[in-house]
């Protein structure tokens, strides 16, 4: 299996090594990870503002997945791609404009911009988003409020519903509340998921206090400036346990 991680504007493939720790887990459970680095630090995501990247992200990523394919030993029903804030959004992009190469996505503080189209195929997706994100709302709207605009999300629950259409799930879900590992982290986990059509599934984690943060990670600016990072789940291990269970038909 490989997975694509992609980092957040003015991140590096580096930088998301460490943030992750998606490399130690890859070496543990035996998959290849694979950190691209956009141009000037950014993706493409396919939202429109002032200064927005106009590359061809998503050219550039199948170009990547033909050369890691080439070289490495891949599982092609078993290629994955998650991301974080600007790169979650840039794997939402991903989820419908390759969903011909990846079996799953999972955005993380990243969620869909108005201009996005439905995918041409159903594909797994696992979102995760705080409810007191400052940069990515919860309730959807301008991205980015104390820094320059950004652009637009859709409501939270209204990317998840699109995922839900797109994979023909029904029913209200699976509700579990997770265990309150970290009391004083002051968050909460709330978990949903819904089977869909070809074995695809939708999985979403609302973080109930949560901020512009990955769950279980670095706190790597101050809580004023970007929330909380929750502590009750590692939203590395639980991303992977995700994509493991879902090839591509």
């Amino acid at each position: 299996p490989l997975v694509v991680v992609l980092h957040g504007s003015g991140g590096t493939g580096h930088g998301m090594m460490r943030f992750t720790g998606f490399s130690e887990l890859a070496d543990r459970e035996g998959f290849l990870v694979a950190y691209p680095e956009g141009l000037n630090h950014r993706w493409n995501d396919g939202r429109q503002f002032e200064g927005a990247s106009q590359t061809d992200d998503v050219a550039f990523i199948r170009t990547m997945l033909d050369r890691i394919e080439a070289e490495q030993k891949v599982n092609s029903k078993a290629v994955y791609v998650t991301g974080m804030s600007n790169g979650g959004f840039m794997a939402s992009r991903l989820g419908d404009e390759c969903a011909d190469r990846f079996a799953a996505i999972a955005p993380v503080c990243g969620g869909i911009g108005p201009q996005q189209a439905p995918a041409a195929r159903p594909i797994s997706v696992l979102i995760m988003q705080g409810t007191a994100d400052p940069l990515v709302p919860y309730a959807g709207g301008a991205v980015g409020a104390f820094l320059q605009s950004r652009g637009e999300v859709r409501p939270t629950d209204e990317a998840v519903a699109y995922w839900k259409k797109d994979d023909g799930c029904r029913g209200p879900g699976d509700h579990q509340r997770l265990p309150d590992v970290d009391p004083a982290d002051g968050c909460q986990v709330e978990r949903v998921h819904w089977s869909g059509r070809h074995g695809t599934a939708v999985d979403f984690y609302r973080i109930k206090g949560g901020g512009h943060t990955w769950p279980g990670g670095l706190q790597y600016l101050p809580v004023r400036s970007i929330g909380r990072v929750c502590r009750d789940i590692d939203a590395t291990q639980v991303i992977w346990e995700f994509f493991r269970s879902h090839s591509r038909k």
